[in-house]
């Protein structure tokens, strides 16, 4: 199957005053956000994008932007409401600190199923849209351009965690102990029988690496052998 890089979005101006922006409009990088959206698309660079897919949100679509820079010019940005924000209903821009002495604020830490937020989306059906919605896009774009196809879905914390639980085969209530960083990378391969999770949360190093790891449908027994022009390397520099 094809390899999905899900990036959350750049810092934005909200992020750093401590509000939670939900779906509201006008929400933008931050000049951090947008050096952070620069170093990520350097990142991303050295890999032929086979799509480049983004939540509606200003935010997304900023950092979408700033990764299609680097990639060949006819490359189309696929808008997807299913990838978009939380809807986070009377919550939304409100500020965090504000939020913490909500009743609500426990469970969301501790049962994220049972929530449901006032005027808004349940956590559950949060997932269930986005899960769906990456698992058929790699679908459709493994049998377009074949498992060996590197995309990339920017998206939101929230959206990004819940779709990394449902890789990891863990309960939504135990999604919380995902951690993903503005302008941050985590690499999905779904396979055959199982996802199989190639990074979470990374921040550094060109991810040229993931046209070089190999192609199985199963598991590797052992860990295997990663990727073959690593291998090369690490024996040159024995020599």
């Amino acid at each position: 199957m094809a390899t999905v890089i899900l990036v959350r979005h750049g810092r934005t101006t909200a992020n750093a005053s401590g509000l939670l922006p939900g779906r509201s409009p006008g929400v933008h990088l931050d000049d951090t956000g947008r050096s952070q959206a620069v170093a990520l698309s350097e990142r991303i660079s050295p890999l032929p994008l086979a799509a480049l897919v983004t939540s509606p949100l200003e935010r997304c679509r900023e950092t979408a932007d700033a990764v299609l820079e680097r990639q060949r010019a006819d490359l189309p940005v696929i808008v997807d409401d299913a990838i978009t924000e939380c809807d986070y209903g009377q919550w939304q821009g409100r500020p965090l600190s504000e939020l913490l002495a909500e009743d609500l604020w426990k469970t969301v830490q501790r049962q994220p199923s049972a929530v449901a937020f006032p005027g808004g989306e349940s956590m559950p059906a949060m997932q269930a849209r986005a899960v769906a919605a990456i698992r058929s896009r790699d679908a459709a774009i493994t049998a377009e351009h074949g498992p060996e196809a590197v995309w990339v879905a920017v998206s939101h914390g929230d959206i990004i965690k819940s779709v990394l639980a449902d890789a990891y085969g863990l309960h939504l209530d135990l999604f919380q102990r995902i951690h993903v960083d503005p302008a941050s990378a985590t690499i999905i391969r779904y396979g055959r029988s199982q996802p199989r999770i190639l990074g979470t949360n990374t921040h550094a190093g060109d991810l040229a690496w993931l046209a070089r790891t190999p192609q199985s449908a199963d598991a590797p027994v052992g860990g295997g052998s990663g990727p073959a022009e690593a291998a090369g390397s690490w024996q040159s520099a024995g020599k």
